[in-house]
């Protein structure tokens, strides 16, 4: 007999983010233009298992609550746009802005501002403003100088991931400026915390561990040694430094559980506290959500009801994207209900197995959200960083025990130093030995395991996809449920090969960001990569990492200075490094100097030091990085190209 049972139930909250997503998803895809068939494989499917059974209350239901809220999403988000595309020219102002948050890099810093004035007249957005290492400047202060502001374009927010970064943060102008005045500080208590915060922490700890704890407490990881910084990304714990679920949930828990007298009303000062936390961290995505999650849940239980997981994240993600529209551009929003969704699709499933496995209570129900987490934000991460931790689960095996004791430890003993000043050094130095034990683990993790050096295309919908097919959520018969993983597999196999093997033609992907250019040209058998402008060796990295992990045939260097090209193509897995001219690089490699460079069946010459036409597969195509035309078939990369893909073949060159 058929089952006539929902394939999902009709959580209200879940299908209004549903429509939601849709909204700004197709918003955000017309607007940039980059509107592709697989971007809706997972709505599409999920729509097609959300239906059956075709009772009319149930699909009049789904279809007013996914239509509503779909344009709720779309109205918010083009909103939003016309707001952060209508900031002022770009231009000589006098600025003034409040010190939000701080980054100090190697020789300078990179400050956010926000409550902006641009000569005197009120602006909306924030600013991001580079100063040189010699200016002291603290959260909180009110600073007043003369810059140039470059506006942000929002149009570059879906090729461009810094300026992805500034839309979805509202940062609509950035500047460089050699030095500020000091006009006051924001009587917002919470920066005026923050600032004090950071001030004591490192005036009683050393300089790592009071970076380590000032992260910790407050997300804010701007000061981390990039070393550092770049370890704990690939070793897949940056969220223990980015204010989540996890802290908001130990706080909550504390709190919560000391407050027992209370009986059923005990939800609420664990409530007040995760609420106050939120607030003081900036209102992170990931904290608010967290915060929302936990009013569900002591509602829920003071009521004596069962809790409802997927709806309260739903719930949560409603609230947050339609009052912060951009948000669905934050890879950390993306991330945080990503991980949510995994524990909600598949936590239980694994827990069960390992159950059935006999592993140790504690150890099973780690590796099964752990797990659960991975296998769902797997082409999230590949989307934002080009790779992925391969060994995450063994550190976070480690860490995360240890982060409920360290949080509250370093939280409280902070908490201390703030209203006790004179006894901050003995009230801290129970978490700087904590931390300073944490440096000596990272020491030991340099250089973690990462899968990278290709490309997911289409694969990260296809992935997603099947994450919903196999869900245990999601009812389908055992055939049905087989036949769709073999499905699935299949496309998912083909899509990474199509994405990533040439097998005839020549392929050109492009890199842009902001002066730094390059293009990787691959044939079946030969690899080069252009480079031009001032791009660096860890940006040929990342290039390399999302798009071609193996060796390259040659680098050719197209710049003014290319004894500077010649220095960071040095470093590149590269059989060779062709320059134009011929100079001294004091290098120890090979340097092949000429205005031609062969491989295989591709022929490089060069016009200039910063322009080259490639001959292939019967056309000729003008490399340009300065975005000067010159020919029909021209190739530019620059801002309005970034991350494009072509494809020659009979002379003809394609978009792909």
């Amino acid at each position: 007999m058929e089952d006539l049972r929902a394939r999902l139930n009709f959580r209200p909250a879940l299908f209004c983010a549903f429509g939601l997503s849709c909204g700004l998803l197709l918003y955000g895809k017309i607007f940039f233009g980059e509107i592709k068939p697989c971007d809706f494989l997972f709505p599409a499917v999920f729509l097609l298992l959300a239906l059956p059974p075709l009772k009319r209350g149930r699909v009049f239901a789904i279809f007013l609550t996914v239509v509503l809220f779909f344009g709720a999403g779309m109205l918010s988000l083009h909103l939003f746009t016309l707001r952060f595309s209508s900031a002022a020219a770009a231009g000589e102002y006098r600025l003034m802005g409040t010190v939000v948050s701080i980054s100090h890099k190697r020789g300078y810093s990179v400050v956010t501002l926000d409550d902006l004035f641009l000569d005197g007249e009120p602006q909306g957005g924030k600013c991001r403003v580079t100063f040189g290492e010699e200016e002291e400047i603290a959260l909180s202060d009110i600073l007043v100088c003369d810059a140039s502001l470059s506006p942000v374009n929002a149009r570059d927010a879906e090729r461009d991931r810094y300026a992805r970064y500034c839309f979805s943060e509202d940062i609509r102008y950035l500047a460089s400026v050699s030095g500020a005045e000091r006009a006051g500080r924001s009587k917002d208590p919470f920066l005026k915390v923050s600032a004090a915060l950071y001030d004591i922490l490192h005036k009683n700890m050393g300089e790592e561990q009071a970076d380590l704890a000032y992260a910790l407490l407050t997300g804010n990881s701007g000061d981390l040694d990039e070393g550092l910084s770049e370890t704990v990304r690939q070793g897949g714990i940056a969220h223990i430094f980015a204010i989540s679920g996890l802290h908001i949930g130990i706080l909550y828990s504390a709190v919560y559980l000391c407050a027992r007298p209370l009986k059923r009303l005990r939800f609420l000062p664990a409530l007040a506290a995760a609420a106050l936390y939120c607030a003081f961290c900036g209102f992170t995505v990931s904290s608010v959500r967290a915060v929302l999650m936990c009013a569900v849940l002591g509602t829920t239980r003071s009521l004596g009801r069962k809790y409802d997981f997927p709806g309260s994240v739903a719930l949560a993600a409603v609230a947050t994207l339609l009052f912060f529209p951009a948000q669905w551009y934050s890879v950390g929003m993306r991330l945080s209900y990503g991980a949510c969704l995994g524990l909600a699709l598949f936590a239980g499933s694994f827990g069960r197995l390992f159950a059935r496995l006999r592993f140790p209570r504690f150890l099973g129900g780690y590796l099964s959200a752990s797990l659960a987490v991975q296998i769902f934000v797997f082409p999230i991460l590949f989307d934002a960083f080009g790779y992925v931790p391969a060994l995450s689960v063994v550190w976070n095996l480690f860490l995360v025990p240890l982060l409920p004791a360290l949080f509250l430890c370093t939280f409280v003993c902070a908490l201390l130093s703030l209203v006790i000043p004179p006894a901050a050094s003995f009230f801290l130095l129970f978490p700087a030995g904590g931390f300073t034990a944490l440096l000596y683990l990272l020491s030991a993790a340099e250089a973690p395991l990462t899968i990278a050096g290709f490309a997911l295309g289409a694969g990260g919908a296809v992935w997603l996809t099947g994450c919903l097919m196999l869900s245990p959520r999601v009812r389908l018969r055992p055939l049905l449920r087989g036949c769709a993983f073999a499905g699935l597999a299949l496309l998912f196999a083909l899509s990474l090969t199509l994405e990533n093997v040439v097998f005839y033609g020549c392929r050109i992907d492009c890199y842009a960001r902001e002066d730094a250019y390059a293009a990787l040209v691959r044939t079946s058998s030969e690899r080069v990569l252009v480079t031009g402008g001032d791009i660096s060796l860890e940006e040929c990295r990342e290039f390399l990492r999302r798009t071609y992990g193996g060796g390259l045939t040659a680098v050719i260097v197209l710049a003014e200075d290319e004894v500077a090209g010649a220095n960071t193509a040095a470093f590149l897995p590269a059989e060779r490094v062709c320059l134009r001219d011929e100079c001294e690089t004091g290098l120890a490699r090979r340097i092949d100097f000429g205005e031609r460079v062969e491989a295989g069946g591709l022929l490089f010459c060069y016009e200039t030091r910063t322009k080259l036409v490639l001959y292939a597969e019967g056309a000729a195509v003008e490399i340009d990085f300065t975005g000067v035309s010159a020919l029909g078939a021209d190739l530019f990369v620059g801002s309005a190209s970034s991350g494009l893909k072509y494809f020659l073949r009979n002379g003809i060159i394609k978009t792909l």
